[in-house]
């Protein structure tokens, strides 16, 4: 056989940002070492820390991936493709959540976990709190599009339903997601204002 084609620049850094971002999710943050990284990606150390100086801005890197193939890209576009009010797009969140806890290589939130790994006070485990309120503030931008009460108050509630279904669904209750959708139309309910709510605005 002949030898294999060097690794293009660009070419690494996808291979690096590829192989981290499996690793990474189904492994966690900590447990994954640069020298396997390397490795499974099949690039000199060098290139390595040409493209990342250094691990955390490979998990940078990897939230920010995450963030846009996951959360946005499929969780947010997959809610507004099975409904087509707010109330109607939060709730099939949990219908998503049912299909992706179902899945083989579900492994639960990879912020979550980075956060509970290193604690807020690290770089990545706050970085990790800032991802988790984007999806906070997204929820709350719709409640305030519903026209519920305490629209902050309810997107608090509402991240903490969310992690709660993650965090039941990776190994206590993976039918976890359709139990916690019937807490969230109460929560929902809960919120919406009443006629005397109405009146005294």
């Amino acid at each position: 056989m002949g030898a294999a084609a060097p690794v293009r620049p660009k070419d690494a850094r996808e291979r690096i940002l590829t192989t981290s971002y499996d690793l990474f999710l189904q492994r966690g943050i900590r447990a994954v070492g640069v020298n396997e990284i390397i490795a499974t990606a099949g690039v000199a150390k060098a290139s390595f820390y040409h493209h990342f100086p250094s691990k955390d801005d490979l998990v940078m890197a990897f939230f920010e991936r995450r963030q846009r193939l996951f959360t946005i890209g499929y969780l947010g576009a997959e809610s507004e493709r099975r409904a087509d009010t707010p109330r109607g797009q939060l709730l099939a969140v949990f219908d998503i959540f049912d299909e992706w806890f179902h899945a083989p290589d579900f492994a639960g939130c990879p912020y979550v976990r980075a956060l509970l790994e290193t604690g807020p006070r690290h770089a990545i485990g706050a970085a990790a709190v800032l991802y988790l309120d984007d999806i906070r503030s997204t929820v709350e931008k719709a409640a305030t599009a519903m026209g519920l009460t305490d629209a902050e108050d309810f997107a608090y509630c509402w991240l903490v339903l969310m992690q709660g279904a993650v965090v039941s669904g990776v190994g206590i209750d993976p039918g976890s997601s359709a139990r916690i959708k019937r807490l969230g139309e109460h929560l929902i309910d809960l919120h919406t204002p009443t006629e005397a709510d109405r009146t005294s605005r």
